[in-house]
């Protein structure tokens, strides 16, 4: 019996085997999967994408649930409700935004190039360049596996915080109660964007945070933006194959934001007397740049680094382990800790391993 390696279902390209692999394409194959995988007794692992995972070299103990439905359905569209769309959960994230853009609906493009798919994105809330799927989303459909029926999260009762979720803290290492089944967006009409809230990218675009461009034109300088860091996934290119950013920007009280020089990037931390930090400017000032890790005498042996691009992602340079990705991963958060105090936390889902 041929085995399935996780190393091949995940943009980090690590991972042991799964001790049971089920793909399923449609909403009753995921039940049965999930209600089959519960009735064994079995741990069960949930891949979309495999673009936030990071499983152990060891493999997974039980079942891993490949969900790959696709397609939408718009529900509803007209010029003053805007438009409703239901996405399977395992449509790939970025052809839903490249659709969204091409079709003038309007919200997602600042979220172009995140690989993975679209179940996935309100578990995260998954977001970038100033935008988060929870702006948009207005429903998500699931399946409880503790009552063994459908339930339905508004946008209220999703819970939505930064990278987090009801979904994600009823996640338990990467075993979900609530399996994503569909995603429903609510989607204003207009080739225009959103406002753009990212300095970074009203820069490229010419206008002021706040206003708004051509949605073509923000999907397209993102792309740009995001494949100078590494984070558009490219066979070619092994700054791409890593989970993405694999730490969170920390979220931290006022008086320990203030302790930091005065050239530290501040963001709201989305309470009052809290501050967001940036994650990839305290791992440069720690003294982890671009490429640390691909020194022969490494923690990692050379293979696995931070990316060349971009300090956020660690990356499989070729034949690395998970072992090798955590090593890398453990040396940076220790020295971020002894240099500011500010531990940090990872962003992927840790399944079978720990920092």
């Amino acid at each position: 019996m041929t085995q399935t390696l996780l190393s091949a279902l995940t943009t980090a390209g690590v991972g042991g085997p799964a001790a049971n692999y089920v793909e399923a394409r449609t909403e009753p194959e995921i039940i049965d999967a999930v209600r089959g995988a519960d009735d064994a007794g079995e741990p069960l692992l949930i891949i979309g994408g495999g673009s936030n995972l990071l499983v152990s070299d060891e493999g997974f103990p039980g079942t891993v649930l490949k969900i790959a439905s696709e397609g939408f359905a718009v529900n509803a569209e007209d010029s003053c409700g805007g438009v409703s769309v239901v996405v399977q959960a395992g449509h790939n994230w970025d052809a839903l935004v490249d659709h969204a853009v091409r079709h003038a609906w309007s919200g997602l493009e600042a979220l172009s190039g995140i690989p993975g798919a679209t179940g996935a994105t309100p578990v995260q809330n998954v977001g970038a360049y100033g935008a988060d799927v929870s702006q948009t989303i207005a429903a998500v459909r699931t399946w409880d596996r503790e009552r063994g029926a459908v339930r339905t999260f508004t946008n209220a009762e999703l819970k939505f915080g930064y990278r987090d979720s009801i979904l994600k803290q009823a996640t338990v290492d990467g075993s979900p109660r609530y399996v994503v089944l569909t995603v429903e967006f609510q989607l204003p009409l207009g080739r225009m964007s959103a406002p753009i809230r990212y300095a970074e990218l009203a820069r490229v675009l010419g206008v002021e945070p706040g206003q708004r461009a051509y949605a073509n034109d923000v999907r397209r300088e993102v792309l740009k933006l995001r494949g100078s860091k590494g984070m558009v996934l490219d066979p070619e290119d092994r700054d791409t194959y890593s989970t993405g950013s694999f730490f969170t920007n920390p979220i931290v009280p006022d008086e320990v934001a203030a302790r930091l020089p005065e050239n530290a990037p501040r963001y709201p931390g989305g309470a009052e007397g809290l501050t967001k930090l940036s994650a990839a400017w305290l791992i440069d000032q720690a003294g982890f740049g671009k490429g640390f890790g691909l020194e022969p005498g490494s923690v990692s042996g050379g293979r696995a680094s931070l990316s060349t691009k971009h300090t956020l992602a660690i990356t499989n340079r070729g034949g690395a382990s998970t072992a090798d990705l955590l090593s890398i991963a453990r040396e940076v958060r220790r020295g971020v800790t002894e240099r500011f105090g500010i531990e940090l936390h990872p962003e992927p889902l840790l399944i079978g391993v720990g920092l």
